[in-house]
C-alpha cells in the first residue's frame, strides 16, 4: 500500500508473486499479496480469484510486528476487497503489535482453530455478504476467553439505514434518514409523478441515491428531480439501493468542507480534512496537493482539534459513541451553519493512514502518530497490560 501511494508500478510484483505460486501450490501468501495489489489497479475479479485460492490453502496469515512483539491481535476477517475489513496494519506499521489475520468463510467455520492470541478484533465491516458471519460470531464470541473489540452485535448499527435511524435523534446531530428501498420504489420516485411518492416517504428532491455497500463515491448520484433519478437509475447496478435527502453543506464561501474523525475508546481523533467546490468529497478528488491554502487550512483543522471541532461537538460524539458501543469507528462528515455536526456515514472500516508525502503534508505526521498512539493504548488496556513504551 505504500508503494502504490508513492506511484510504484506494482504490476511487475504481482506477476511474480503469481508465478511463485504457481511454482508452490503452498505460496498461499504470494496469492494474498497478489490479490492486494490487483485491487489497487481495479482488477476486483481476478483479486477475489487469487484470494479465494488462497484461503483453500490457509485462512490464517501473520504480520510480523516491526519491534520486538509484545501484543499478539487476532483479526477475524472475511473474504473480499480492501474494504471489506478493518485495515489495521496501516495503524501499526510501525508497531510491537504481531498482527494475526484470519478469515471465515462460512458462518459455521470453527473457532477451535483459531491460533493463540492475547486480544481479539472483529475485523469483519458492515456489509450484506458479511451479515451472516456477524450474526453467527454474535452468539458464537459471548463469553470468549480473551477480550474482544468491537464485538459483533454492534456492527450492524453503522449500516446507512440502522445509523441514521440510531443517530438522528441525538442532540447537536444531523444524519439525515437513509432509506432502503427495492428497485421497483426507486423507479416508482423516478416517474413523472415522483415527487408525490417522495413526499409519502418523508422525502423531497434533490435526493442522494446510492447502491448498496457502496462507498467512496461509487454509483452515488445527486439527482434533482424523477427524469435524473431515472437517468442514475439505469447505471446504478444491484437490486436495491439506499435514498437519502440532499443537505447543502456549503460554507459562506461557496466551498463544501469535509472532515474524517475516528472514535478510539470514545475520544476522537482527526483523520482528515477536506475542501472542494464539488458537493460530493474524497480526499483525492479534493486536489488537497495541488492547493496550498487548502493544506494550511486542514493544518489547523488538525492543530486546533480538541480546542476546536471535539469541543464544539463534544456532547454530539460522546452521545453517537454510547450509541454505537463500538471500539473503534469513523465518521465522514460537515459542520452545518446553524452549528450542527452533519454526518454522513459512520463505519468501522474508514483508510486511515501516515502514507502521504511528507513534504506536502508535514501536519498529518503528528496527528496521525497520536492517533496510531491512541488505537496501540486501547490495545493494551483491552488486554489488561499497562502500555509499555516504544523504543
Amino acid at each position: 500500500m505504500r508503494q502504490n501511494t508513492a506511484g510504484t508500478l506494482m504490476a511487475p510484483l504481482a506477476q511474480a508473486l503469481i508465478a511463485r505460486a504457481s511454482d508452490d501450490p503452498h505460496e498461499a501468501g504470494a496469492l494474498m499479496d497478489a490479490s492486494v495489489i490487483l485491487q489497487f489497479y481495479g482488477e476486483s475479479e481476478l483479486a477475489r480469484l487469487l484470494q479465494a485460492e488462497a484461503l483453500k490453502v490457509q485462512p490464517h496469515y501473520c504480520q510480523p510486528a516491526a519491534r520486538p512483539a509484545r501484543l499478539r491481535l487476532l483479526m477475524l476477517m472475511a473474504p473480499g476487497g480492501i474494504a471489506d475489513n478493518v485495515p489495521l496494519e496501516c495503524l501499526l506499521e510501525d508497531s510491537d503489535i504481531e498482527l494475526h489475520h484470519y478469515y471465515l468463510t462460512d458462518a459455521d467455520d470453527d473457532l477451535s482453530r483459531l491460533p493463540d492470541h492475547d486480544l481479539l478484533f472483529v475485523a469483519l465491516c458492515e456489509t450484506e455478504a458479511n451479515r451472516p458471519l456477524l450474526r453467527s460470531l454474535a452468539r458464537r464470541l459471548t463469553g470468549w476467553p480473551r477480550p474482544v473489540l468491537n464485538v459483533p452485535r454492534h456492527i450492524p448499527r453503522v449500516a446507512r439505514d440502522s445509523a441514521s435511524r440510531l443517530l438522528s435523534a441525538l442532540p447537536g446531530v444531523l444524519m439525515p434518514p437513509n432509506l432502503r428501498l427495492p428497485r421497483a420504489r426507486l423507479q416508482a420516485l423516478a416517474q413523472a409523478d415522483g415527487a408525490q411518492a417522495a413526499a409519502t416517504l418523508g422525502l423531497a428532491f434533490p435526493l442522494i441515491v446510492r447502491p448498496m455497500d457502496s462507498h467512496a463515491g461509487h454509483h452515488l448520484y445527486k439527482v434533482d428531480s424523477p427524469a435524473e433519478l431515472a437517468r442514475a437509475l439505469e447505471q446504478m447496478p444491484g437490486d436495491e439501493g439506499f435514498v437519502a435527502p440532499f443537505i447543502d453543506y456549503r460554507d459562506a464561501d461557496g466551498q463544501f468542507r469535509k472532515y474524517r474523525v475516528m472514535l478510539i475508546g470514545g475520544r476522537p481523533y482527526p483523520a482528515h480534512g477536506a475542501i472542494s467546490s464539488h458537493w460530493m468529497i474524497h480526499y483525492v478528488n479534493a486536489h488537497m496537493a495541488e492547493s496550498e491554502a487548502k493544506r494550511a487550512e486542514e493544518a489547523r483543522f488538525m492543530a486546533d482539534f480538541d480546542t476546536g471541532f471535539a469541543q464544539r461537538h463534544g456532547a454530539a460524539l460522546r452521545a453517537m459513541d454510547q450509541a454505537l458501543g463500538l471500539d473503534y469507528w469513523g465518521m465522514d462528515c460537515a459542520e452545518t451553519a446553524d452549528g450542527r455536526l452533519l454526518v454522513f456515514e459512520v463505519d468501522t472500516a474508514m483508510v486511515v493512514h501516515a502514507m502521504d508525502p511528507i513534504d506536502l503534508y508535514p501536519y498529518k505526521q503528528p496527528a496521525m502518530q497520536r492517533l496510531f498512539a491512541a488505537f496501540r493504548d486501547l490495545l493494551f488496556q483491552a488486554a489488561g497490560r499497562p502500555t509499555p513504551k516504544l523504543a
